[in-house]
């Protein structure tokens, strides 16, 4: 079953004024957060379910920053008002995104009892010196103890890691995903810096100080740490930034943001070089002159191995001289493939 998932913007506090950076300006919203306007998002995101043909399992994400830094008051508000949606069986779970040091036994409780089924934490890194060195008020050691407390109470627990903080390298962001994996997480977000207008961040980007990584950089990180949790059956939630408000257009963003490794499908960029490098490997590991290979993936999966803008069939036929042909199959479970080598070279002709 295909998941559907209503983002629900917790509105970013200014006292967290701590932060080198900060992605979640961007999602900066003008409509305050209420029990209001959440059904109203509700609604909106149901109507176009209920006009597709697809069968899906539905999750509220609240999502931006810390679901708590709401009122506790407004947090059971916007919880209860969602129960009535699970009993009539039009949403299906909840998830929010808490970071670790705000994690407390009244709080896990609070969020069991309206039904939360996923606790994602905002831990960026597993490096004590590079969350201190971004601001954080919390350990790696906050962050073994808050994900042991959300597994006692039985929660699916999350993680959202970021690559290219100041000071980290890429063995750092490989280190985080292989601590994380000891952690039992079930869930990952990888998200790249982006250097935001107004922030710390801004000023050692300026006098260079810091260097954003490049896209292709940043797609090749990514690509990593995706091998690493795929192997573990680790899904993951999201790669790379999207604006989550529909109505931030593209040059508002372009004034939010003024570097980093930004691209409008980073995703399917870093899922798109998976399916090539896959592809690669089969035809080396055969020691003859391959003409065309034959692709069988799940229908969700064909663009990514089409690749951005057919990417994936020009590298191939520019680097290796092999065509590639892409035929969809719904036995294919997503992430897996057929290949095979439909034509070679015969040297006799």
């Amino acid at each position: 079953m295909k998941k559907y998932v209503i983002p629900v913007i917790v509105p970013y506090s200014e006292k967290k004024n701590d932060w080198i950076f900060d992605n979640q300006k961007i999602n900066m919203v003008s409509q305050e957060l209420t029990k209001e306007s959440l059904e109203e998002i509700i609604k909106k995101h149901l109507e176009k379910i209920e006009e597709s043909t697809e069968h899906y399992y539905v999750e509220v994400a609240f999502t931006g920053t810390d679901f708590t830094n709401l009122s506790e008051q407004l947090q059971e508000d916007l919880l209860e008002l969602i129960q009535k949606y699970i009993r009539m069986e039009r949403i299906d779970s909840i998830r929010v995104s808490i970071r670790p040091n705000n994690i407390t036994k009244q709080k896990l409780k609070m969020l069991k009892k309206y039904k939360v089924k996923t606790i994602e934490l905002e831990v960026y890194s597993t490096n004590d010196y590079i969350l201190k060195r971004i601001g954080m008020d919390y350990t790696f050691k906050d962050i073994k103890k808050a994900s042991r407390m959300i597994r006692l109470y039985r929660f699916k627990l999350g993680h959202k890691i970021m690559i290219g903080l100041p000071d980290s390298t890429k063995i750092d962001d490989i280190n985080t995903a292989k601590n994380l994996i000891k952690l039992k997480t079930t869930t990952v977000s990888i998200n790249p810096v982006l250097v935001i207008k107004n922030t710390p961040l801004e000023k050692e980007f300026e006098d260079l100080s810091y260097k954003p990584l490049a896209v292709v950089q940043a797609i090749e990180t990514c690509k990593e740490l995706a091998k690493i949790f795929n192997e573990k059956n680790i899904e993951i939630i999201a790669i790379g930034f999207e604006p989550l408000d529909s109505e931030i257009k593209q040059e508002t963003f372009s004034e939010i943001v003024l570097a980093g490794p930004f691209h409008p499908a980073f995703r399917q960029q870093v899922e798109s070089g998976l399916w090539y490098d896959a592809i690669v490997n089969k035809i080396k590991k055969l020691n003859t002159k391959v003409m065309e290979v034959e692709v069988t993936v799940n229908p969700e999966d064909t663009n990514n191995v089409i690749g951005y803008k057919q990417e994936n069939i020009e590298k191939l036929k520019n680097i290796y001289d092999v065509d590639l042909i892409v035929t969809s199959s719904q036995n294919m479970k997503r992430g897996k493939s057929k290949i095979e080598i439909t034509k070679e070279f015969n040297w006799g002709e």
